[in-house]
């Protein structure tokens, strides 16, 4: 796919995806969306790249919305296949193989919050600010803020945040445990890159599991959760990164990992 809307480079076993609409505030159109999706997918399959960094492009937004003008005029039935589009966009994110973090530059609300939080982790510039503003426009999230929210910061912070539709600032964000660090603006991308890098320097296998473990466990219980890990653990023990791994240890070298 030839791109429009975003920029997507490949460096040092990095992906870097950068939504590149700012004179409209990065905001998510359909077109968007899918140069995202598919930017995504060749992501997941390409066996060079370890980690992942989305960002928006200039200093004011992340990415402020979706498009209102596409939302606008929306009928019933498209507004769910729109929603359900979105998800699946966001959903493959999160449930993929490879770790990805948000680089939030300025705005990242509605969509774009919700974008964020299919991240796997989220650095903030200071003065960025998030928010799901969606009621103060007739609506509710739709990208998944509502189910993903709650799960990040707990229902009655993730209601008060979706009732009201107010912006929280980014140190706000930090204190109720939206994003994992807020940085000086300046250097918000060369943190996550530097976050990629180190996440890529470990056992591709090993990080795989560990966030299937994660993102699965979330949703059973206790014990079901204990079983999952106890299986993948299992699996690690079978690769060729957790022999190379203990090796490096026990000879106080570096490991060198090849994702067998």
């Amino acid at each position: 796919m030839a791109y429009e809307n975003i920029l997507y480079e490949k460096r040092d076993g990095v992906g870097l995806i950068t939504v590149n609409r700012p004179k409209v505030l990065n905001a998510l159109n359909r077109r968007t969306l899918e140069e995202l999706d598919d930017a995504v997918r060749d992501f997941h399959s390409d066996d060079a790249l370890r980690a992942g960094v989305l960002t928006g492009a200039g200093e004011k937004a992340f990415v402020a919305g979706a498009d209102i003008n596409e939302l606008a005029v929306l009928s019933p039935v498209a507004g769910r296949d729109y929603g359900l589009f979105g998800q699946s966009v966001l959903d493959r994110i999160e449930r993929g193989p490879k770790p990805v973090i948000a680089a939030i530059n300025g705005f990242a609300l509605g969509g774009g919050c919700e974008l964020a939080m299919a991240c796997h982790l989220r650095i903030a510039a200071e003065g960025a600010r998030l928010g799901q503003p969606e009621v103060k426009l007739g609506l509710i999230p739709g990208y998944g803020g509502t189910q993903r929210l709650a799960r990040l910061v707990g229902k009655g912070r993730a209601l008060q945040l979706v009732l009201m539709g107010d912006h929280i600032t980014a140190e706000e964000a930090y204190r109720i445990g939206l994003v994992n660090e807020v940085v000086p603006p300046a250097d918000v991308r060369a943190e996550a890159e530097a976050w990629a890098r180190k996440i890529a320097a470990n056992a591709p296998l090993a990080i795989r599991f560990a966030m299937e473990a994660v993102n699965h466990g979330l949703e059973m219980t206790l014990p079901e959760g204990l079983y999952l890990e106890a299986t993948l653990f299992s699996l690690c023990a079978t690769t060729e990164d957790m022999k190379e791994g203990t090796k490096a240890f026990l000879e106080k070298r570096p490991a060198k990992f090849t994702g067998k």
